[in-house]
């Protein structure tokens, strides 16, 4: 047999080699697959089939296509909430990411003593459950009980009050940033020990001090790092629930049972057995996030790739 003769033949071996299919990379990916559309597709799909229908007092659950989402765009109360996590945002990402970077960029100079202490002891309270946390700045913060309550006595007046309608978002942004803070800090520092030491070696060779050092080579390298913890804030601040939902026990005429949009969905469903329209809301509020975390997903990536 020539070679030619082989050649050609394998030729027509090989289109039937690739018309059969080769599963075992489905095999691999099935368990995640699985997981996947029973714990997050499944859940979505039915929350979105619960937000098109309404229970009535006479007719049972009925069918009402978009009236549920209609009504949302109409609540004054879920706009409330919404305003409230909004302003949330705007005040209080910024400020721990601030921080957060601020903290990475110490720990990554060669200046800081004790480096390693202090990154377990800033990333400790992340590792405090939210419950937990949520518990602790409640005894701190209580005016009859608490270590405010102490201030206070101390000073003979009522100056502290974290309860008060004009400083409970801050009360809450302060526990969110410490326990997040620790968090976002070793986002920046894993990201700032992967860049080249070579880069470090000729900035100094070109005569750039420190904080040159700091603004033209190391928060550029960072801005991957600085986008996903800016997405991970926006959807934790859209998420807020587990603070102001137990801080509420001891702050119940501050607090309303539609405080944040989660809680209002919580309170609705559970409380006020509406669980189409909680439903609604959840959807509506999941939607609102993923665009917001996409516009600035977005943003970055076009910024990085400048």
């Amino acid at each position: 047999m020539t070679s030619t003769s082989i050649i050609r033949l394998a030729e027509r071996a090989a289109p039937a080699r690739r018309n059969r299919r080769d599963w075992r990379g489905w095999a691999f990916v099935a368990p995640f697959l699985v997981v996947f559309l029973a714990m997050i597709i499944a859940p979505v799909v039915y929350a979105i089939g619960l937000s098109l229908f309404r229970e009535q007092l006479f007719g049972g659950t009925v069918f009402v296509g978009l009236n549920n989402y209609l009504a949302v765009f109409q609540d004054a109360k879920f706009w409330e909430a919404l305003g409230r996590v909004t302003l949330f945002l705007v005040v209080q990402v910024p400020i721990m990411l601030a921080l957060s970077l601020t903290t990475a960029l110490a720990l990554d100079s060669a200046r800081l003593h004790g480096a390693a202490f202090f990154r377990i002891a800033i990333f400790l309270p992340y590792a405090v459950p939210g419950v937990v946390a949520a518990l602790i700045w409640g005894f701190i913060y209580g005016d009859q009980f608490g270590l405010t309550a102490g201030i206070n006595d101390l000073l003979g007046a009522h100056i502290l009050e974290p309860f008060s309608a004009q400083a409970i978002l801050s009360s809450i942004g302060n526990i969110v940033t410490w326990e997040f803070m620790g968090y976002n800090m070793l986002i920046f520092y894993a990201a700032l020990r992967v860049v080249p030491t070579d880069i470090y070696e000729a900035a100094e060779i070109d005569g750039a001090g420190a904080m040159r050092t700091v603004f033209s080579i190391k928060i550029p390298a960072l801005r991957g790092a600085i986008v996903i913890a800016t997405i991970f804030s926006i959807i934790g601040s859209f998420q807020l629930f587990n603070e102001p939902s137990l801080l509420k026990i001891l702050s119940p005429n501050v607090i309303t049972s539609y405080f944040t949009p989660n809680m209002y969905a919580y309170n609705l469903s559970f409380a006020g057995q509406q669980f189409n329209y909680a439903a609604t809301v959840a959807i509506v509020m999941g939607v609102i996030t993923a665009v917001i975390a996409y516009a600035v997903q977005l943003r970055g990536s076009r910024r990085e790739n400048i």
